[in-house]
C-alpha cells in the first residue's frame, strides 16, 4: 500500500496514525484546521518518545514522523487506498466528511468507519461506494491495544473485508468479527455501565472516586468506568450514549444529565485537562 489516509487528528486520529506509521505505513493525515494537524504531530512525537516509559516499545520518533504528512482537506486524500476516519460521533458531521472523501477519492478507495456506535450500512448509504465502506471499532490508546472490532456493513464486500484485514493485521491488531448493530460489543456494554456510573454522581449517590475505587480494588478493572470516560473523552461517551438512545428507542440507554452539562461546560477529560478527574496537561 503506498498512501493510507488517516481523517480527522484528534485522539483515536492520532492513535491511529501513529500505529499505522510505526509499523511502516506512509500516512496521510487530514483535518479542517492546520493548527489541529501541528498539535496532532507534536502528540505522536511525545507519544512515541514516551512509549518505552509507559511500558510500550521504544520508538523511533523521527522515523515515525518522516512517514507521516498532513493535509487540510480531502482533495489530499485523492490517491490514498485506504482511509481510516475518525471525527467526531456526530451523524451530521460523520454525513458531511463522507460525501467529501467520496467526491475526492478514486472509485477503489476503501473507507474505513472509526465508530462508536453509528451503524455502518448507514454510512455506506450516503456513498456512491456502500460496498467498500467497513467498520473497524478501534480502541484506546490505539497503538496500545491488540484488537479491534471489525464490522463489515450491508453491502460491504469480501474484497473489502480481506484488503481491512490485512491492513489491520500489518498493525498487528487481531480483529474480532461484529454484526452491524448500533455499538457493536463494546459499546453496547461499556456505554451502558459508563451512563450509569455518571448517574451515580449525577444523584449523589457515590463520588466519582469512590464509584473507580470498587471497579478496581474488587474487579480487578485497571480503571474505573469515569476514569475511561475521561481517556475516551466525556463528549464522546455522551453522543454515543445518544446514538444508541436514538437507534433503539430503549429507555435504558437514556443519557444522564450530568454528561450533557459536563460537556456544553467544555469538561471533556483528559484531552481538556479536567473530566470526572482533573489532569495536568
Amino acid at each position: 500500500m503506498t498512501v493510507i489516509g488517516v481523517v480527522g487528528a484528534g485522539v483515536m486520529g492520532v492513535g491511529v496514525a501513529q500505529n499505522l506509521a510505526q509499523t511502516g505505513h506512509d500516512v496521510v493525515l487530514v483535518d479542517k484546521d492546520e493548527q489541529i494537524l501541528q498539535q496532532a504531530l507534536a502528540n505522536i512525537e511525545r507519544n512515541s518518545r514516551m512509549s518505552r516509559l509507559m511500558g510500550g516499545p521504544a520508538l523511533d520518533a523521527d522515523a515515525i514522523l518522516a512517514r507521516i504528512t498532513t493535509a487540510v482537506g480531502a482533495d489530499a486524500l485523492a490517491k490514498a487506498e485506504i482511509v481510516i476516519e475518525n471525527v467526531t460521533e456526530n451523524w451530521d458531521v460523520k454525513r458531511e466528511v463522507y460525501e467529501a472523501l467520496d467526491a475526492a477519492c478514486g472509485p477503489d478507495t476503501v473507507f474505513v468507519v472509526n465508530t462508536s456506535a453509528i451503524p455502518i450500512t448507514k454510512v455506506g448509504a450516503v456513498t456512491g461506494r456502500p460496498d467498500k465502506v467497513i467498520g473497524v471499532h478501534f480502541m484506546n490508546p490505539v497503538p496500545a491495544k491488540p484488537a479491534v472490532e471489525l464490522i463489515p456493513g450491508f453491502h460491504t464486500t469480501p474484497d473489502t473485508i480481506e484488503r481491512t484485514r490485512n491492513l489491520l493485521a500489518a498493525m498487528g491488531k487481531r480483529a474480532v468479527d461484529v454484526k452491524d448493530s448500533c455499538g457493536f460489543i463494546s459499546n453496547r456494554v461499556l456505554m451502558l455501565t459508563v451512563n450509569e456510573a455518571a448517574y451515580l454522581v449525577h444523584e449523589g449517590v457515590a463520588t466519582a472516586e469512590s464509584v473507580d475505587e470498587v471497579f478496581r480494588s474488587c474487579f480487578g478493572h485497571p480503571m474505573g468506568p469515569l476514569e475511561t470516560a475521561d481517556l475516551i473523552g466525556v463528549d464522546t461517551i455522551l453522543y454515543s450514549v445518544e446514538v444508541l438512545y436514538e437507534h433503539y428507542a430503549d429507555s435504558k440507554y437514556r443519557p444522564c444529565p450530568l454528561l450533557k452539562q459536563m460537556t456544553d461546560a467544555g469538561l471533556h477529560g483528559r484531552k481538556s485537562g479536567r473530566g470526572f478527574f482533573t489532569y495536568a496537561n
